[in-house]
């Protein structure tokens, strides 16, 4: 991993959480984070996206700056190619042992194995079904 590879990328559940309760201690680590160096944090597209369901669909504009000024602390990385490798030999290893995980889902952890990441969620009996994915939860012991 290069010096300015992002080393955990964070899942919906993680930053939602953040957003709920600004000052709780998960989102003080990922403001402590992000101010020790700009590029551990970041989050995928297809989270930007969820999140940005979530807020479109209750309507709420304060949530949508909320988001926006997450982001700024975690950014946002496009897909490229390579998570086209990644998401299909997930989804067919997946698939093939019964055990498949939500698309969305699957693209989180491809991005995440892409960029070489640990991918940081609340949903861990998912992610773990995905070989060779690191997995972390920063909410045990705060929920």
């Amino acid at each position: 991993m290069s010096a300015a590879a992002p080393v955990w990328m964070l899942d919906t559940n993680i930053l939602s959480h953040a957003i709920r309760y600004p000052r709780g201690p998960l989102a003080v680590r990922i403001q402590q984070l992000s101010a020790q160096t700009e590029t551990a944090l970041c989050t995928s597209l297809v989270v930007e996206c969820e999140l940005s369901f979530g807020a479109k669909k209750v309507g709420s504009i304060s949530l949508v700056s909320k988001i926006e000024t997450l982001l700024r602390f975690v950014p946002s990385k496009a897909i490229d190619h390579n998570v086209v490798q990644h998401y299909a030999s997930i989804r067919t290893h997946l698939e093939k042992a019964g055990t498949p995980i939500g698309p969305n889902d699957t693209l989180i952890a491809a991005h995440a194995l892409a960029l070489d990441c640990t991918l940081v969620t609340d949903n861990e009996t998912e992610f773990r079904r995905v070989p060779g994915l690191r997995v972390e939860n920063w909410l045990t012991g705060i929920n």
